[in-house]
């Protein structure tokens, strides 16, 4: 069980522990975006299954004892959806819409935000589509349920949301290339400048099997299949299924020349597979806000193990960000390929190469 401070997470279930709403007791609940921690443990939640895409907080769940599922799993619907929104609108949108769609007739949505990342704008969303919502305000969140639901109030506007995280091709790469992509995931409209400049300084010359830690949608490992035919197998590790399942379709017009493997897993975990090559764009954000370059100096750290002697690593990082001591850690020679718009290109060699 996590002991981490998550009040949106507390405050989600305050009404039931106040007994302002009772919980089911039949029908089920599901809990969207779900995350663990101590609330989830304070008594017992009959019924309930979560839902989330992102593989660390899927783990947690798992290991805590709560049924986890990756992704929506259809048509079933429950008498308590609850939901932790994103920040992002259209995602929270979305969101807010499938839960909905997967209440059962007489069912409620109970949903929570943080004030600062968007809770009143979230409320309001929720009763667009669902009619008038009851709330109440602690720990700097705000937590909003609807009435016993049978359909939403508009059914047309909650349709538009739902689709709205339908992957589409929105993002334009060199050469005229279109990205599928899906609001929420990162960079999700456009093609992030510290990705751009590893691809442009990725060398024709990488070859063998490579591996892509925190793949996103897919683009470096586009542009690392386009500009290296030396490469003949490539495996994307990311951490969220949503993005994830982009990169699939993205790079699928190479899977008839290179072997790809698409893993849903979490980076910092390490790797089952060696390679000769990995390129990376770190994340060095969570889920939350708040910088956590330990991410980053992770993923160095398991590049490190993952390569084979000579085995080259092609990363790109914020310039600020002090990773030399985990470089000079696992490899022999670090060198500094390119700075620009506040973003540094390294290269990194294992023991056993040039």
């Amino acid at each position: 069980m996590s002991a981490r401070s998550d009040p949106a997470l507390e405050v989600l279930l305050l009404p039931f522990v106040q007994g302002a709403l009772a919980w089911p007791q039949r029908g089920g609940a599901l809990f969207l975006r779900a995350r663990e921690g101590w609330p989830l443990h304070q008594r017992a939640w009959p019924g309930l299954v979560a839902e989330q895409s992102y593989k660390p907080e899927a783990d947690a769940l798992q290991r805590s004892g709560i049924e986890v599922n990756a992704s929506h799993d259809g048509g079933a619907r429950h008498a308590l959806v609850l939901a932790l929104p994103p920040r992002q609108r259209e995602e929270a949108r979305a969101l807010l819409a499938h839960a909905l769609a997967r209440c059962a007739p007489g069912g409620r949505v109970v949903a929570c935000a943080a004030n600062d990342e968007g809770a009143k704008s979230a409320q309001a969303d929720l009763a667009r589509i669902a009619g008038p919502v009851a709330s109440l305000s602690k720990h700097h969140c705000r937590v909003f349920w609807t009435a016993p639901l049978d359909a939403p109030a508009d059914p047309d506007l909650a349709r538009q949301w739902r689709e709205a995280d339908a992957p589409r091709p929105v993002v334009a790469g060199p050469g005229g290339l279109r990205f599928l992509s899906r609001p929420g995931v990162f960079a999700w409209d456009r093609i992030d400048a510290a990705s751009a400049l590893l691809a442009e300084r990725l060398p024709q010359d990488l070859a063998g099997r490579a591996a892509d830690l925190g793949a996103g949608w897919g683009y470096l490992g586009h542009a690392l299949l386009t500009r290296c035919p030396g490469i003949v197998a490539l495996d994307l590790y990311e951490a969220e299924r949503r993005a994830l399942e982009l990169a699939e379709r993205n790079l699928a017009g190479f899977a008839a020349r290179v072997e790809l493997g698409f893993r849903w897993h979490d980076v910092a975990a390490g790797l089952p597979e060696r390679y000769d090559v990995v390129v990376s764009n770190p994340p060095f954000h969570a889920q939350g806000r708040a910088a956590r370059p330990e991410l980053g100096r992770r993923f160095i750290a398991v590049a490190a193990q993952a390569l084979r002697p000579g085995g080259r690593l092609w990363l790109v990082a914020n310039r600020h960000l002090p990773y030399e001591a985990e470089l000079a850690a696992g490899f022999a020679s670090v060198r500094a390929v390119a700075e620009r718009d506040g973003f540094k290109v390294i290269e990194a060699v294992k023991e056993g190469g040039r």
